[in-house]
């Protein structure tokens, strides 16, 4: 039996995944409950499938949004959801099959211990990975501890974590960007802007062949130009931040403040 809980949900975003999300659903389902997914104007007709799913199912919840808007505007969706649910933390999980399942409910248990945490994986990468992709990631998380005055972020884009969602849906509706592949990184670096530690806990990742069911919306020139307009961005917030943040670090108060 799965566990069960009033406060932390487990919340996948889903773009044309194909017969890839409903294992991966199942495989949530089979760890905790309750899980919602966002099915973000997919057309590949795993919307209403997953909505027939969800009918004899009380632990699935299912929302299929009308277009495409990106994966972060797809979490926040469902966070605003749970929000108004009355859940507190929500764990986010990609629908392609690449994140741990089985290692939901460890996730949910240091989340619950340490509810004002971010509780964030840290991945273990086998012969799947693309080396280009590894070392690519290297950069964004080397950009993202200068912005973050080396807060302890183990990795800035696996998007297996659990978030607070109430800081996390006040961060969001403040500005307009963390709206697409930009979402992960962005979230992890103004949530440690604005007080919320991170916990780090080795998860393994998985790149499916197409063969396997693999599927992958990542387009290396766009989402990367997308990263880099992130960072300067980031990087130029943070330049104005810096005085006030040495400042308080110099007198013993904590960097970053809510």
């Amino acid at each position: 039996m799965p566990d069960v809980s009033r406060t932390h949900l487990v919340l996948i975003p889903s773009y044309n995944t194909g017969e890839r999300l409903f294992s991966t659903v199942s495989a949530a389902c089979a760890q905790w409950s309750p899980v919602w997914v966002v099915v973000d104007g997919s057309t590949d007709g795993t919307g209403e499938r997953l909505q027939q799913m969800a009918a004899s199912d009380p632990g699935l919840r299912v929302w299929v949004l009308p277009e495409n808007q990106g994966k972060g505007a797809a979490v926040l969706h469902g966070l605003r959801a749970a929000q108004e649910a009355g859940f507190t933390h929500a764990l986010t999980m990609d629908s392609d099959g690449q994140h741990p399942a089985d290692l939901i409910p460890a996730f949910m248990r240091a989340s619950q211990a340490r509810p004002e945490a971010m509780v964030l994986g840290r991945p273990v990468f086998d012969a799947s990975a693309p080396m280009l992709r590894v070392r690519g990631r290297r950069v964004s998380n080397g950009w993202t501890q200068l912005e973050t005055l080396f807060a302890g972020i183990g990795d800035s884009l696996y998007g297996f974590r659990v978030y607070p969602v109430a800081a996390l849906i006040a961060i969001m509706a403040r500005q307009p960007w963390m709206r697409r592949f930009d979402f992960d990184t962005e979230a992890v670096v103004r949530l440690a802007w604005r007080g919320v530690k991170p916990i780090n806990i080795d998860a393994p990742v998985k790149y499916l062949t197409p063969e396997e069911g693999g599927v992958s919306h990542f387009h290396y020139l766009r989402d990367n130009v997308l990263l880099t307009w992130m960072h300067t961005r980031l990087m130029l917030e943070f330049v104005l931040r810096l005085p006030g943040l040495l400042i308080r670090k110099a007198r013993g108060a904590p960097p970053f403040q809510r």
